[in-house]
């Protein structure tokens, strides 16, 4: 019996160039996240407009969650020691989860106080709003643009998602305060807060989905498993292939793991570099984890035959 295990390195070397092009970019939107949340907040006060405050509160938990983020983040860059093999890299995909889920509660906050609005309008300063959204919006826009570049990590595509949820949010006041200018329509800003979080709200169920097939160990999203296991058993000299799990450590880390029975005449070594090889060219990993064994040793699990 020969116990295999290949590692890609040069996946992990990229996998820390993106992290640390994460990480810059969520400082980045981090301290354009406070500086609107400011101008917000004494924008909603002056004007009257249940929106700007709305967003400004949105705003306050987005810098708790970049900075969760930021934290994740570099936890995760932390080596494996001890009984974390893995290290701390699932603490991004536990950051991207707690930020999924304030922002289901900020989106049903909000809700409830727009409707309460909209039972009772009160009077909106539309030129105020107009301008501190207005401003709101270009940052937005900014910092979304800048976490755009920063990589496609799970943790960050979830703060990329926050931020576009402001930039929404942002596009909403402005469109109500135009309203409440133009044709005098108090209503306009409960509207466009009720909008909003409803826009927030199917952002934040996608996100939350996505963290909890990682954190349940499914299999990645674009890998087909029963083709994976039949292309393993096509390789030549595999018999069969048994126990095969396939995961997500974190994001961009697919990882594999599988018993492989092979013909008597065959190197079991060989065989596990052309299985390896094989993963990587035609689904992406660079992580796989194979036990080869010679025919007369396999267990009786058997999931995929070679036909």
């Amino acid at each position: 019996m020969s116990h295999a295990h290949h590692h890609g390195h040069l996946g992990h070397a990229h996998g820390h160039g993106e992290r640390a092009q994460g990480q810059r970019g969520l400082t980045i939107a981090l301290g354009l996240t406070v500086a609107i949340f400011a101008a917000e907040l004494v924008g909603g006060i002056v004007g009257g407009s249940l929106a700007l405050l709305a967003d400004a509160g949105h705003l306050l938990a987005d810098a708790g969650a970049l900075g969760l983020a930021l934290a994740a983040g570099w936890m995760a860059s932390r080596p494996s020691k001890g009984r974390r093999t893995f290290g701390w890299q699932r603490a991004e995909i536990l950051a991207a989860l707690a930020n999924g889920l304030v922002l289901v509660l900020i989106a049903l906050a909000t809700i409830i106080a727009a409707v309460r609005r909209l039972q009772d309008p009160s009077t909106v300063e539309g030129g105020v709003t107009l301008v501190v959204a207005t401003i709101g919006l270009a940052f937005n826009l900014g910092s979304g643009a800048v976490l755009a570049r920063s990589g496609s990590g799970l943790n960050v595509r979830a703060a990329l998602r926050h931020v576009l949820a402001d930039a929404l949010s942002s596009l909403g006041v402005v469109l109500a305060a135009i309203l409440i200018l133009i044709a005098g329509w108090q209503r306009a800003d409960p509207v466009a807060s009720i909008a909003i979080a409803v826009l927030i709200l199917l952002s934040a169920l996608s996100i939350v989905r996505e963290s909890l097939d990682v954190l349940m160990e499914a299999a990645p999203a674009g890998i087909d498993v029963s083709a994976m296991g039949t292309a393993m058993a096509g390789v030549d000299g595999v018999i069969e292939v048994h126990d095969l799990h396939v995961w997500t450590v974190t994001s961009g880390f697919p990882a594999v793991a599988a018993h492989i029975t092979v013909q008597a005449d065959h190197e079991p070594s060989l065989i596990r570099r052309r299985t390896a090889e094989m993963l990587r060219k035609h689904f992406g990993v660079e992580h796989s984890t194979l036990q080869v064994e010679r025919v007369g040793n396999e267990r009786e699990l058997l999931q995929i035959r070679r036909t």
